[in-house]
């Protein structure tokens, strides 16, 4: 039901719209936010895929992995005694161009401190030496700038490298904090760019192999938004980036620690030189249960793989892995990296720029409650919501501009609630209230024209083509007489009420009652080009319910009732005729007086239909007909033809359709002053069909007295 919107429910509008939008922008439900960035990911991913080719990456994963823990001389050993063959891959990285190695697993502890006794001595006495080229490699790196620790920051137990490892680099110049930002909801999303130590902002691992790599330093202003060599680090939240994840499993080219210590042994130099020149190498954990986080990749992650070119191992055939939602920590430093140098970290506008979006899209809602039926508004805003995310996802596959999806959304579709709720219990109860009130009066689309135009109806109507249809209840007057007034009153409502509803149902409007009489037309107020097969219908319908009436309705027991039903096509005038202070919506014209008639015509033929050769000719071959006659009826000088509906065609039983044949052949005799054959053709249905018994004994007596000859074969009613 389309709605007027007054100046009360433009300002209701406008106050839910602004109450939807920054409730949904607000800082209590931020962790909505969140989900945007998922969704936005996600989408491009599925959408768009990832057309970039990860080999140019500027930085790289060499992960210690399953391979790498089931291969010689790792398989079975302790991690801590990996440290030499770690420190030999190290150095091949950094000999080979490598512009900087981070390090995303840390060794807190050193098999040279182990106290566990061994004979003697300490393990760790015996074991004096063991890191010495482990603990080489990382100061000869430390002292090129091409090697940077890594340190979990914590109050209560932070976590860092062994004491040996921090003196190797040169204490805390060389070591940086691999912490990452956590929402409310345990997704990370974001990566701290500093953090205070003593008192100073020390850059995070990824802002400090990123500036290594383009040798720069990154420049804080007093708002403390971050640049570096050029690049203002986005930050919806104060000193952090909003990582922009590209999806699926091939983000970053990984390569197998395992191979990589094979190709040290290998000393495959060129391999090293070829595939690390100029690049930043992270050295994380690639592990089923070590290290893995939730991102806002998490719907759009691949199956992790180290399958970057090798150099030495055979590449073993992967057990078959099933695609996690959780990545290994080290490719959240690796994006960020990747994020810094390209310029491409994820942008979030501001709140304010969330609110207006938000509130925008609410106030999308309200206008569409407003002028559209409820499931039209809600149709409006999910074809609103579909655009808005694909133009989102588009934004941010060609840019790194991250909108809010969340936010607008949900606000909007909360306003369409409310509103829903506002014009249901409030704006259209006025509404409702009229049209319940006129629909016993008028016709559904007067009302709706009177409710769309604000305006009284007033005098005045067109001429349509129509077809007017009349029916009486036979003997009326009789049964009527002996019935008590309760009881008659319960008898005609239920008969008007069945008729009117087969009527309106094939789209008739009820014009009025008169009694017993129900005039009623087709075609008007709403154009209807099948409106005489539309009235056909329903009085065929009309028929056969009251016949299951009278069988089963027990108001209708004892009383075998009977109607009479007249149809006549043509032009009419239609529309709100009466008196300046009382009027009806009705129909006139010379349609309406055959209709009339043709009502009462069924009485001489003893029929209960009649439709006249206008809407006859309307209906072409939908229905079965039987021609009755040519009469003249009181007030109309010409002559009509007029019809008997029988069935829609086809339908028609074998008894209708020999009744019809016959008297057809006797009427045809009639019209051509066969009076004797005619008499014989009536006859043989005379005993089970009215009309022939009629029209028997007319040929008959005109058989007896031939009529002179200017006489017609058109039959004048005298009565109604």
């Amino acid at each position: 039901m389309r709605h007027r919107a007054t100046r009360r429910d433009i300002l209701a509008g406008v106050a839910i719209a602004l109450a939807c939008g920054l409730l949904f922008s607000s800082p209590p439900l931020d962790i909505v936010h969140g989900w945007s960035i998922d969704a936005l990911t996600t989408i491009r991913w599925s959408l768009f895929g990832d057309r970039r080719d990860p080999a140019p990456a500027p930085v790289v994963v060499v992960a210690i992995d399953e391979e790498s823990y089931q291969t010689p001389p790792f398989k079975g050993s302790p991690t801590l005694t990996w440290t030499r063959e770690i420190g030999r891959v190290l150095s091949a990285l950094i000999d080979g161009g490598a512009k900087v190695v981070g390090l995303d697993v840390i060794f807190p502890t050193s098999i040279e401190q182990s106290e566990i006794p061994f004979g003697e001595e300490p393990l760790g006495a015996r074991m004096r030496g063991f890191d010495r080229d482990f603990l080489r490699a990382l100061a000869t790196g430390a002292a090129a700038g091409k090697i940077v620790l890594g340190e979990i920051q914590s109050r209560d137990q932070p976590v860092r490298p062994a004491p040996a490892q921090r003196i190797a680099v040169r204490q805390q110049s060389n070591i940086r904090a691999l912490n990452v930002y956590t929402d409310s909801d345990d997704v990370v999303r974001r990566l701290p760019l500093t953090f205070s130590i003593d008192g100073k902002p020390v850059p995070s691992m990824a802002v400090e192999l990123a500036s290594r790599a383009l040798d720069t330093r990154p420049q804080l202003a007093p708002d403390g938004t971050m640049t570096l060599a050029g690049y203002r680090i986005p930050s919806a939240v104060p000193n952090t980036l909003t990582l922009n994840f590209r999806g699926g499993g091939e983000d970053v080219p990984t390569f197998s620690f395992a191979d990589l210590r094979a190709c040290v042994d290998k000393d495959d130099r060129d391999y090293f030189h070829r595939t690390f020149d100029g690049k930043i190498v992270i050295l994380g954990t690639l592990l089923d249960f070590d290290d893995r986080r939730l991102t806002s990749k998490r719907f759009a992650t691949g199956i992790d793989s180290a399958g970057a070119p090798r150099c030495a191992l055979t590449a073993r055939a992967a057990p078959r892995q099933v695609k996690r939602s959780a990545i290994a920590g080290v490719y959240i430093h690796a994006t960020a990296i990747g994020n810094l140098l390209g310029h491409n970290a994820a942008v979030e506008p501001g709140r304010v720029s969330t609110s207006l979006i938000a509130i925008a899209f609410a106030a999308l809602a309200v206008i569409a409650t407003l002028m559209l039926a409820p499931v039209g508004a809600a149709l409006a805003c999910s074809a609103a919501a579909v655009a808005y995310v694909l133009g989102a996802a588009a934004a941010f596959t060609y840019s790194p501009l991250a909108l809010p999806l969340s936010e607008p959304i949900l606000a909007g579709f909360m306003a369409l609630a409310i509103m829903v709720g506002y014009r249901f219990v409030i704006a259209d109860q006025e509404e409702r209230f009229l049209r319940k009130s006129f629909a016993l009066y008028l016709a559904p689309q007067v009302i709706d024209s009177m409710m769309n135009s604000e305006k009284m109806p007033e005098l005045g109507g067109e001429m349509r083509n129509v077809t007017v249809f009349f029916s009486d209840v036979a003997g009326f007057s009789t049964f009527s007489e002996k019935m008590s007034p309760s009881a008659l009153v319960a008898l005609m409502n239920e008969y008007l009420s069945a008729m009117t509803d087969i009527i309106e149902s094939h789209g008739g409007y009820v014009d009025k009652y008169v009694g017993d009489s129900i005039v009623a037309v087709f075609g008007a107020p709403v154009s209807d080009r099948d409106h005489a097969c539309n009235a056909v219908r329903a009085a065929l319908r009309c028929r056969d319910r009251l016949e299951e009436l009278n069988r089963n309705d027990v108001s209708f027991q004892g009383y075998k009732l009977a109607h009479r039903i007249g149809l006549n096509s043509g032009d009419a005038l239609v529309g709100n005729i009466g008196s300046r202070r009382r009027f009806n919506y009705t129909v006139m014209s010379d349609a309406v007086n055959v209709a009339s008639r043709l009502e009462g015509a069924n009485k001489y033929f003893a029929t209960s239909m009649m439709a006249s050769e206008m809407t006859v000719a309307l209906t072409g071959t939908t229905f079965a007909w039987r021609e009755l006659d040519a009469i003249r009826v009181k007030g109309r000088s010409d002559p009509v033809k007029i019809y008997e509906p029988l069935a829609e065609a086809g339908q028609e039983t074998q008894q209708q359709a020999a009744t019809a044949a016959a008297y057809a052949e006797g009427l045809a005799c009639w019209r051509a002053r066969e009076f004797g054959r005619a008499r014989d053709c009536f006859d043989r249905m005379s005993a089970t069909d009215p009309p022939s018994a009629l029209f028997r004994d007319r040929a008959t007596r005109l058989a007896d007295n031939p009529p002179p000859p200017a006489w017609e074969p058109v039959n004048t009613l005298e009565g109604k």
